[in-house]
């Protein structure tokens, strides 16, 4: 076994190695961006190599810089993890050639499923059934955009050298398809450098149901089950479990052969994962093989007991797979929920910040947590947006589920907006609950995911009274002279607050008797209340109901968090008159840091309503901005190339007099 390995990658995935390669007593090396000097898997690796600036295309992504790492440090073979250049096969024959073991498929495997039309003709060979469609070489518009119109709407756009959503479009009628065409090229090109397309039948009730294949070098291959990962955002999965649901033995054996008989199609050793579309019928089409390990690979080492990490160190090594098929079952069910920074109520959009609270659920036989962060770190522009990863086993897939979710409501992250309330309310839906899977789900649920947060908001005013009041009880007795206490000699102890929920503003009394009992005035109601404060955790008794919370301060106010997830509050500050703001209505900003890609016009051009004026990339994200109506760009700030912080102003737009009335009547 090696004694020593390079891990080119960073986050949880990092983390992740790590933990195998520590239990299996293997050092191991870390790489890191300037962003990254002191994330949590530079602290766990017993080395780590600086490899250049934040961005990853100045480092983690230069092959190079890697191997040099890895020979400098004496390390002996390459995990490349997922994303970066875990499929990049020009680094994986670069690892060869420096005698180096990539941890990974060989280089033909790779370059073979890297294309999809040269990954759809292979699997067409070797008799793996395929969603019809065009995968030619001829990139000629015409001759993509017949085949569509021959198969019938709606199509499915893919880019050829593409992933994770990025360069796909679904077509739904014949007009639409030049403007979705011309899309999906532009973004395939910034992000792989190749606009080349291919065109498939969409299905319109598919489910994305995918295999566990591994193979060693001795001509061994088994399939350790199948995952659901149907419900998505932006083609992107969102809670993936395992095994599928509602699934046949007689149907897992079908497609566990066929994803096994398509590894070996390509000659494959190592992790991959065939993913397939499961239409309504049962029949089911190859859809491509990622030729590494899986974010979600965790669900299925819950129900095998298998340590995929393990194996892939083992047949890297040149040994023989652990286990032939016959010896592997599965045993209960898991669920594995991706903790995002993302706004799910604005589109998805990351977000980025301190995690100036990160309380996780225990973890346990049960819960398994995978993260790359710890409290206080920064989610940075720079990366993917994931937290973490919450894995949760059960005996089966309701009391799984159900541990799920009363696992999502343990979390506690404030400093950045994240997805944790929209990933309980879609653990907790019936569709859900059901098994009502396809890839369709958000859309065709949106009604029961995308809800407020319910907030009992007397509730919450007179618990933000309380804590208040009692931070200003515990400074006053620690340092009466620079309190800020309400005592008056003979007057009542009364605190008022200006509190801001949501866009609304109330005013709240707190009137304090002894022994921290209080009389509370909001709006209408008074509620009688009492309460005690051990550091962040606040108890309080409203109304004889009590409950226990916890509150963090944020940039911008205090996360409370409860049993029904978290709720946001902050202090108003005095009214000091209206203020003369600029109309910013006009002026497009930059939703975070990032890259600005295209600039589609120029200062004083005329534009339509919904014509693409400026492109950007963020956080692993295509960010199109368009005209809110008919205009003139009135001034342009920004080039193609230009790194931009969130909040800077792009471009000036001035909208035509009859559109800026019909504002102004609205």
């Amino acid at each position: 076994m090696f004694t020593k390995i390079l891990i080119a990658n960073r986050g949880e995935i990092a983390c992740r190695v790590i933990k195998t390669a520590k239990r299996l007593g293997i050092r191991t090396v870390a790489v890191y961006s300037d962003a990254d000097e002191k994330a949590l898997h530079v602290k766990l690796a017993d080395e780590a190599v600086h490899i250049g600036a934040s961005p990853s295309s100045a480092s983690y992504l230069l092959g190079d810089r890697i191997i040099a790492a890895a020979k400098k440090t004496g390390a002996q073979a390459i995990h490349p993890g997922y994303g970066f250049l875990s499929e990049n096969a020009e680094f994986a024959e670069a690892c060869s050639d420096n005698n180096l073991v990539f941890i990974g498929p060989p280089t033909g495997a790779i370059e073979a499923m890297g294309s999809k039309s040269a990954a759809k003709s292979i699997m067409e060979k070797a008799n793996v059934p395929l969603v019809p469609g065009y995968h030619g070489k001829d990139q000629d518009p015409k001759i993509i955009k017949q085949c569509a119109d021959d198969m019938g709407y709606p199509v499915l756009l893919k880019a050829v050298a593409g992933g994770g959503g990025k360069g796909m479009r679904q077509v739904w009628s014949a007009d639409e398809f030049e403007q979705a065409l011309a899309d999906a090229k532009r973004e395939s090109k910034a992000s792989f450098g190749n606009d080349d397309m291919l065109v498939e039948k969409y299905l319109t009730q598919p489910r994305h149901v995918e295999f566990q294949v591994f193979c060693d070098q001795h001509g061994n291959g088994v399939y350790l089950f199948e995952r659901d990962c149907s419900v998505q955002r932006r083609h992107q999965k969102i809670i993936e479990e395992a095994p599928a649901p509602n699934m046949s033995d007689s149907l897992r054996t079908e497609m566990g052969e066929t994803a096994v008989r398509a590894a070996q199609a390509i000659d494959y050793q190592g992790a991959g994962t065939v993913e397939f579309l499961l239409d309504v019928d049962g029949s089911f089409f190859f859809m491509e093989m990622n030729t590494r390990l899986q974010v979600e690979h965790p669900v299925t080492e819950m129900i095998t007991g298998e340590d995929l990490v393990e194996w892939q160190l083992r047949v890297a090594n040149g040994e023989a797979l652990p286990k032939q098929q016959n010896e592997l079952k599965i045993n209960g069910h898991a669920f594995e929920a991706r903790v995002y920074a993302e706004d799910p109520n604005n589109d998805f959009l990351p977000t980025t910040g301190a995690l100036t609270t990160l309380i996780t659920p225990q973890e346990s036989d049960y819960v398994r947590i995978d993260t790359g962060v710890v409290e206080g770190d920064e989610v940075s522009p720079f990366y993917d947006p994931m937290i973490a990863k919450l894995v949760v086993w059960d005996r089966d897939r309701s009391s799984a589920l159900a541990r799920t979710a009363s696992a999502l409501r343990d979390y506690q992250i404030s400093g950045v907006t994240t997805n944790l309330n929209f990933l309980y309310d879609l653990a907790s839906s019936k569709a859900f609950v059901n098994a009502e899977l396809d890839t369709g789900f958000i859309e065709k649920h949106s009604d029961d995911l995308f809800n407020p947060v319910k907030v009992d908001l007397t509730q919450l005013l007179s618990q933000a009274a309380c804590y208040l009041t009692l931070c200003v009880i515990e400074k006053a007795e620690s340092d009466p002279w620079g309190s800020r206490s309400a005592w008056r000699m003979n007057q009542k102890d009364i605190y008022s607050y200006d509190l801001v929920v949501g866009d609304e503003l109330h005013n709240v009394v707190l009137e304090r008797s002894t022994n921290n009992t209080f009389l509370i005035s909001v709006g209408d109601s008074v509620v009688e209340a009492s309460a005690s404060l051990n550091g962040s955790s606040l108890t309080a008794t409203l109304e004889g109901h009590k409950q226990s919370v916890t509150v963090a301060k944020q940039d911008d106010g205090y996360a409370v968090f409860g049993q029904l997830g978290a709720s946001v509050f902050s202090v108003a500050e005095p009214d000091c008159g209206e203020s003369d703001k600029a109309d910013t209505s006009k002026e497009f900003t930059a939703p975070m840091n990032g890259t600005i890609v295209d600039v589609l016009v120029s200062a004083n051009d005329n534009v339509t309503k919904g014509q693409v004026l400026v492109i950007m990339e963020a956080m692993k994200m295509q960010h199109t901005m368009r005209a809110s109506s008919d205009g003139t760009v009135s001034e342009l700030y920004c080039a193609a190339g230009d790194l931009v912080d969130g909040g800077t102003i792009l471009l000036a737009f001035a909208a035509d007099q009859d559109e800026a009335e019909k504002g102004n009547d609205a």
